[in-house]
């Protein structure tokens, strides 16, 4: 079954500074905007950026611990092929980006081994990447 894209809106407090995060360090393609909101074309996806107050969870998002790492709560982002992962990884590596959970592989030989990367834009919303080099491992338990 193919997937349908998702339509994802997020609060950003400065809306400039989101809208380079998104368009410049990832690349995205921007679609339709105004003076308080812009689509981005987010691997496939629609994420769209609203100009809105900070929120509580972009000052100090909530923390669970998964595999050794205190994961950020909310966060979202994408699946992406192994090498499409290691080529973000890169990317954002050189750009010198600050993660909230350094690119690394989770789960080693368990069921759902994946590599992970966690980071935040620039209004604290947190996005998390992930790649299984087995996808069907994705929902796997």
């Amino acid at each position: 079954m193919a997937l349908s894209p998702f339509h994802l809106a997020i609060p950003v407090h400065d809306l400039a500074a989101a809208r380079h995060f998104y368009g410049d360090v990832f690349g995205c393609a921007e679609g339709r905007s105004s003076d308080h909101w812009v689509d981005f074309d987010f691997f496939g996806h629609q994420l769209v950026i609203h100009e809105a107050p900070k929120m509580p969870h972009q000052e100090a998002a909530h923390r669970n611990p998964v595999d050794g790492h205190d994961v950020p709560v909310p966060h979202f982002g994408v699946v992406l092929d192994w090498a499409a992962w290691e080529t973000l990884a890169d990317r954002l590596q050189a750009r010198e980006t600050r993660f909230v959970i350094e690119p690394y592989v989770r789960f080693k030989g368990q069921v759902g081994e994946q590599a992970t990367m966690f980071l935040l834009d620039p209004c604290g919303n947190a996005l998390e990447f992930k790649a299984f080099k087995d996808i069907g491992q994705l929902f796997a338990k």
